[in-house]
């Protein structure tokens, strides 16, 4: 990229699909992104345009200057900006689960899928796509809340997804032998190569998980 965007392609990046990163725009809007290297034109029909992880970066740093600052340190890191959708990945005080919660996981999850088809050469949608490689924690931590599975939070068991120095691998904890072996299934359902491990001083139990790349 050889200059900043003008300010309507900054209102086409910052109006992109949260989850896909899919774009709405003018052709020359659309095709001066392309040219800035914030943004590709998918092969297939219909040939939509997806931004890249330069496009991402750009669209996070603006959501992320706009953001009111935090009043108190919040028990989990923010792995996206405030006003985008954000998977729980367990620790979070926003424990709703009502129906409004559900539709935003669906439609998040749907739409994930739908990036999976357009983006990966071959179309499948069993099998992460480059996204995902690029927010492992949130890519996970969708495909469980996805599967109906709970989060833990203030007060309450159940999953959380970390970031490890492991290149390509989340470790999930939960503390119910069962849960963790759920979290497992649904993760190898969703494309993730999947492995068990034994913490060496506490003895507890917990998974890297990994996306599958065939």
């Amino acid at each position: 990229m050889t200059r900043p965007p003008s300010a309507a392609q900054r209102r086409v990046i910052d109006a992109a699909d949260p989850v896909t990163g899919r774009l709405k725009g003018t052709e020359s809007q659309l095709a001066a992104l392309v040219r800035h290297g914030l943004a590709f034109r998918h092969p297939r029909p219909p040939h939509a345009h997806f931004l890249t992880p330069a496009g991402h970066r750009i669209r996070e740093e603006t959501a992320t200057a706009e953001a009111p600052a935090a009043e108190a340190p919040q028990p989990a890191p923010a792995h996206e900006p405030a006003g985008v959708f954000a998977a729980r990945v367990g620790g979070e005080d926003a424990a709703d689960a009502g129906p409004s919660r559900v539709r935003e996981v669906r439609s998040a999850w749907q739409g994930l899928l739908e990036l999976r088809r357009m983006t990966n050469t071959d179309g499948v949608v069993d099998r992460p796509c480059a996204w995902e490689r690029t927010h492992l924690v949130q890519a996970a931590a969708l495909a469980l809340e996805a599967a109906g599975l709970r989060p833990a939070g203030t007060g309450a068991e159940g999953y959380r997804v970390r970031a490890t120095p492991q290149p390509e691998a989340v470790a999930v904890r939960e503390p119910a032998a069962a849960a963790l072996k759920e979290c497992a299934v649904t993760l190898e359902k969703a494309g993730w190569q999947v492995g068990e491990h034994t913490e060496p001083r506490t003895g507890a139990r917990y998974l890297l998980a990994s996306p599958r790349r065939s």
